[in-house]
């Protein structure tokens, strides 16, 4: 999550007051200074106000508390040799920051076509949920796994198109692998982007059947 350095550095690169900040992201100014400061330590949904308001001002957070203007909120990974970049960058970013990964797609068994790892990236995964720095859920029409770190849940088919959305942190990835060449993948690099799925996915989540209730036709039981 955000340090304070990153926050002074943020509102420098802006010019913005603690004043300035406060009004964009909703926060009282003596919460922003408290945080600034060290005295306080910041609930996750504040930071993540804060996070929206400078990233809405064109400001980018990078690893190792690194802070410079945005050249693009959008950038596009296309075919097999950027998809594995794609997740290079969904686990360097989760292993700084943590949070909630929403995945939604129609047929997960297309990942692991694509990955040139796919252990590699299972192994990830489950290394940062059993830290605890992740919670991974997934929704799905088809699969041929039960995973040893995601929660899945099944959704009914609603359409054949072969697409997906990752939503995590202040990041969504729309997924598409109908696309030549396959997989073709949009990243929104915005907060206010990944909390509207985000939201959209707990809807569905809450209403939809968990594994253990669904008729498994397409699982054949391979664990992940």
């Amino acid at each position: 999550m955000l340090e304070p350095r990153q926050i002074r550095a943020a509102r420098a690169l802006l010019n913005w007051s603690q004043s300035d900040l406060a009004k964009a992201s909703s926060i009282a100014v003596s919460s922003i200074k408290n945080v600034e400061n060290g005295i306080t330590t910041a609930r996750k949904d504040t930071l993540f106000q804060i996070m929206d308001a400078f990233e809405n001002g064109g400001v980018e957070f990078l690893p190792n508390s690194g802070v410079r203007l945005k050249t693009s909120g959008i950038e596009i990974y296309e075919g097999p040799e950027r998809f594995d970049e794609f997740y290079d960058f969904l686990y360097e970013h989760l292993e700084k920051n943590g949070g909630d990964v929403c995945v939604s797609v129609v047929d997960e068994r297309l990942f692991s076509k694509y990955r040139k790892d796919p252990e590699l990236h299972r192994n990830r995964m489950k290394k940062l949920v059993e830290s605890q720095k992740i919670t991974f859920r997934v929704l799905a029409t088809e699969s041929d796994f039960v995973s040893s770190y995601a929660q899945f849940k099944w959704q009914p088919r609603q359409s054949i198109i072969p697409t997906s959305f990752y939503a995590f942190g202040t990041c969504l990835a729309l997924v598409s692998f109908a696309y030549e060449p396959a997989p073709y993948v949009i990243l929104i690099k915005s907060g206010p982007f990944a909390e509207a799925y985000r939201r959209a996915f707990d809807i569905l989540w809450s209403t939809t059947q968990t594994e253990s209730n669904h008729e498994q036709k397409n699982v054949s039981g391979r664990r992940s």
